[in-house]
């Protein structure tokens, strides 16, 4: 669950960074069809989820 919450937290701060310098990937296109708040709102979900995930798997081995 550590790897999965890693994955999501770089995911999510690599999709809340690019659009700051007009770059758009072409997976995650598909949330600025919901408009501007909700795509911002995904964006920031998916990162602190993947935080959350990450902050509670990461001493258990």
């Amino acid at each position: 669950m550590k790897e999965l919450g890693l994955g999501l937290f770089l995911l999510g701060l690599l999709s809340l960074i690019l659009p700051l310098f007009g770059l758009k990937h072409m997976l995650l296109t598909w949330i600025d069809q919901w408009g501007a708040n909700a795509a911002w709102a995904i964006r920031g979900g998916v990162t602190l989820i993947g935080l959350g995930l990450y902050l509670a798997f990461r001493n258990k081995d």
